[in-house]
């Protein structure tokens, strides 16, 4: 078990937003339980690479021992990715495995979850940027031992969008909850969002 989280990020998925559901409920329960940890929810930017800079930038003064990551589909890759560049530990919910492969029919104007009036252009070029990070991940994880004290997953079985299999191997060496039935958006995320706070030492 690592030291308790004192500053956490928490990053949301495609098309979506600091408003979704999980990132709603994390939010209400760090104010209410845990109003000294610093929490962080930024509204990422459509391109991948801008949003990890944005992220890095973000937290550049985080103390890397008491920091965390939470992210869920697309937020789950950028959140491995993080937490690979970072060393901190990470929670997936859901996490996209191959985003540049499942992503790039999604080429074109696009609108938001939660504002359908909101909306923003995916470029051809985002899906080789998503391909630059995915081969980073590649190459830090041959190098940096995922383990069930550093990664702690939730995969849907359930799950209408992603392969439950490529999520689990995309978490392998990782504490991996692998629910029955659920669904993308993890619609039981109250009867797990107790063992999120104990991984994160909260």
């Amino acid at each position: 078990m690592h030291s308790a989280t004192t500053h956490l990020l928490y990053l949301h998925g495609f098309r979506s937003s600091p408003q979704s559901m999980k990132a709603r409920k994390v939010a209400a329960r760090v104010q209410a339980e845990h109003p000294d940890v610093t929490w962080w929810c930024p509204q990422l930017p459509p391109s991948p690479a801008e949003a990890m800079a944005l992220v890095m930038q973000g937290t550049a003064n985080w103390p890397r021992e008491t920091m965390a990551v939470v992210g869920s589909s697309l937020g789950g890759f950028y959140a491995r990715w993080f937490s690979l560049q970072t060393g901190c530990p990470a929670v997936l919910l859901n996490p996209a495995p191959f985003p540049a492969r499942d992503l790039s029919a999604y080429i074109g104007e696009q609108t938001a979850w939660h504002d359908p009036e909101e909306r923003f252009l995916f470029q051809p070029g985002f899906v080789d940027e998503l391909k630059a990070q995915q081969t980073d991940i590649e190459r830090l994880s041959e190098r940096q031992t995922t383990t069930p004290e550093r990664l702690f997953a939730i995969v849907s079985k359930g799950d209408e969008v992603l392969d439950w299999r490529e999520m689990q191997a995309f978490c392998a060496g990782g504490t991996i909850r692998l629910l029955p039935g659920s669904d993308h958006a993890i619609s039981d995320f109250d009867d797990h969002i107790n063992d999120v706070f104990a991984f994160l030492g909260l």
